[in-house]
């Protein structure tokens, strides 16, 4: 998909895009180098694909440094942030992509501590580095962002209460975000094609992706998602701080 930015429309701005080494944080981290933004490629444990990703950044004419981090450990967050303090000087856009909860063998209550817990603690270690007319985008889905008001699958709903419960948390730090000049935007999308999440959904309930399809009409690609993240990080703030991408069909409240 061609870039949604302007070549050189960021030219200068810092962007840390967290769970960035592979699928819809690699292509949003790619659409904003291409704008000219200095990226910063976060992973967890795929250090070689991150570093393969900055090294094809460089290799175009853009600036990105990769930064490993584990969002549960505080200690480890306040290091990759004292990192990008040290080479970037600070942040204009935070894109808080990174969530998880579908995992094997992690502790009961990981989905919590990922998506609600590790995204507070970010956003309350990425405030001083984001300075006036910044910008934070949270993403999240459609199952976790109407699972108050609309059931999700079974196999989800641990993942989407968690998800959902890290969204109320972060909306609950907005006032003090716009006092500081910082823009908020929650991102939702509908089940997107090639993630990780729609295979391991496809795989504990066979048919569910095609399902959706057929309720939706379509659904979006990676780099269709991705795009849409981008546009949210540098378009004027929308009423409700909420950008629905994809069909809403089934889904209910807010």
């Amino acid at each position: 998909m061609t870039n949604p930015l302007a070549a050189g429309s960021l030219e200068g701005k810092r962007v840390l895009v967290t769970g960035s080494s592979r699928g819809i944080g690699a292509d949003t981290v790619g659409y904003f180098a291409g704008a000219g933004a200095r990226v910063v490629i976060n992973y967890r444990n795929k250090e070689a694909r991150a570093n393969k990703l900055a090294d094809a950044i460089r290799a175009a004419g853009g600036e990105a440094i990769t930064v490993g981090a584990d969002l549960t450990d505080p200690a480890s967050v306040s290091a990759m942030f004292a990192s990008i303090q040290a080479e970037y000087g600070g942040l204009d856009i935070l894109v808080m992509n990174a969530s998880g909860g579908m995992e094997s063998g992690m502790a009961e209550d990981y989905a919590m501590t990922l998506n609600r817990d590790a995204q507070v603690n970010l956003l309350t270690e990425a405030i001083p580095l984001l300075g006036d007319d910044s910008r934070i985008v949270y993403v999240t889905s459609h199952q976790a962002h109407f699972i108050k008001t609309t059931p999700t699958m079974p196999e989800y709903e641990p993942v989407a209460r968690s998800k959902r419960a890290g969204e109320d948390a972060l909306r609950a730090v907005i006032p003090q975000l716009e006092e500081s000049g910082i823009g908020f935007v929650v991102v939702s999308g509908d089940m997107i094609e090639g993630t990780i999440t729609a295979t391991l959904l496809e795989r504990s309930n066979p048919g569910a992706l095609n399902a959706r399809k057929e309720a939706a009409g379509r659904l979006y690609n990676v780099s269709e998602f991705a795009a849409e993240i981008v546009r949210a990080a540098i378009e004027p703030v929308p009423v409700g701080n909420t950008r629905l991408i994809g069909d809403t069909t089934g889904f209910v409240g807010d």
